[in-house]
């Protein structure tokens, strides 16, 4: 089994940050396999925010390339998103995904809310 959860979402302004976290546990191999962030808004389809390779690269989307950073601890199972310089745009509600061979797993997802 996978159990992914997300914590560290919330209301911010525009212009501020937040950091995001995913707990993973079970059967998680981060040394072998991709994890990533996605996110989804009313409306939209879910989107590809970033995601990091089992080697450490890490690809995002041109959206949100310049104001986050992904990363994560391998020995903490611990995925990691750092938000700044947040916009509305970036409004929605944000999901941990761990990639295992054609599997996805996803956490239940966090909102993160840009307002003034």
């Amino acid at each position: 089994q996978v159990q992914l959860v997300e914590s560290g979402g919330g209301l911010v302004q525009p212009g501020g940050s937040l950091r995001l976290s995913c707990a993973a546990s079970g059967s998680i191999v981060t040394t072998i396999n991709a994890m990533a962030w996605y996110r989804q808004s009313p409306g939209k389809q879910r989107e590809l925010v970033a995601i990091i390779m089992s080697n450490g690269d890490t690809s995002y989307s041109d959206s949100v390339k310049g104001r986050f950073t992904i990363s994560k601890d391998n020995g903490k199972k611990m995925l990691l998103l750092q938000m700044n310089s947040l916009e509305p745009e970036d409004t929605a509600v944000y999901y941990c995904n761990y990639k295992r061979g054609y599997q996805n797993y996803w956490g239940q997802g966090i909102q993160v809310t840009v307002s003034s």
